[in-house]
């Protein structure tokens, strides 16, 4: 009997940021001092969280980041979740952090620091790609520096891209994006790809990104709105579930984690967005982003006994 393939690898150069959490009746307002009722230092970063999901969801990550060297402890967390950190370099920077703002509704609002997220070299970044065979996939979000390098490695590589270019910068549509597999953005980075009002309705941002990017597939989140998955001629609608969200920091990093993990497993597109929408509104009903991502035992309980 033939051994089963292997899952293809997933790299992912992503961020890794210590995030300060502040729990606020509402979000500062400018001018406005305001008390915390609560206080938290955890592991975050987009790229973190993203690598996180996927472990948690039994994908198969490795992680290429940066950290100051007093912060080895969010190496260990990733490590400790499956995710492989053998090319999670400590330097002599100060590592990327977050300033974080959760109000009782449990929106958010996010400052940034990107720290040694920002110190990848074009030596460093043709080192990670070699490590990287053809077939593989390789994730990215705007985090980090290097991507423009990092696309044409991949393009010459024959690896797979999946970018979530978030945040949304102008630098965005200046990168050769149709190097990319696969896109992930919500609506506010949709409408900045596709030159769109951000209140745009869904169709006419699907519409524009498909003439811009006719040969990507594209999933667009749009939270209690539900997710599309979008490519060539096909249009899929996931709707959302109904939850009662706590905290919605770290929800759409879920959501790709888990995503992603389906798709190195071979589900079919459907299954991919019923998991990682039931992974998303698990992880939105607890606090943190990193801590409020869900087991695939979890993820698959739910799935056992409702339809998403």
């Amino acid at each position: 009997m033939a051994a089963a393939t292997p899952m293809p690898m997933l790299h992912n150069l992503g961020s890794i940021n210590l995030d300060h959490v502040y729990r606020v009746p509402h979000l500062v307002t400018p001018g406005e001092t305001l008390a915390s009722h609560a206080y938290a230092v955890g592991l975050g970063g987009k790229g973190a969280n993203q690598s996180l999901a996927l472990a948690r969801a039994g994908g198969r990550v490795c992680h290429w980041g940066r950290l100051g060297r007093r912060d080895a402890w969010a190496r260990d967390t990733l490590a400790d979740a499956g995710v492989d950190v053998s090319h999670v370099s400590l330097v002599d920077a100060p590592s990327g952090h977050a300033i974080i703002q959760v109000d009782d509704a449990g929106e958010n609002a996010i400052i940034l620091y990107p720290g040694a997220n920002h110190g990848f070299d074009g030596a460093t970044l043709e080192a990670l790609v070699d490590t990287a065979a053809p077939g593989d996939w390789l994730l990215l979000q705007n985090e980090c520096n290097g991507l423009a390098a990092l696309l044409a490695l991949a393009a010459e590589r024959r690896i797979r891209v999946a970018f979530n270019p978030a945040p949304m910068t102008d630098a965005v549509g200046e990168l050769p994006l149709s190097a990319c597999r696969l896109l992930f953005v919500n609506r506010t980075e949709a409408a900045g790809l596709a030159g769109l009002p951000v209140d745009s309705p869904s169709d006419a941002l699907l519409d524009a990104l498909a003439t811009r990017l006719p040969d990507c597939e594209l999933v667009l989140t749009l939270g209690a709105e539900g997710a599309w998955y979008q490519a060539g001629g096909e249009r899929r609608h996931q709707p959302a579930l109904k939850v009662s969200a706590m905290d919605t920091t770290g929800a759409g990093d879920t959501f790709i984690g888990y995503y992603l993990a389906a798709l190195q497993r071979g589900a079919t597109v459907p299954d991919c967005l019923a998991q990682a929408t039931v992974a998303a509104a698990l992880a939105v009903q607890r606090p943190g982003a990193a801590a409020g991502i869900p087991t695939a035992d979890e993820v698959a309980d739910f799935l056992g006994k409702e339809s998403p």
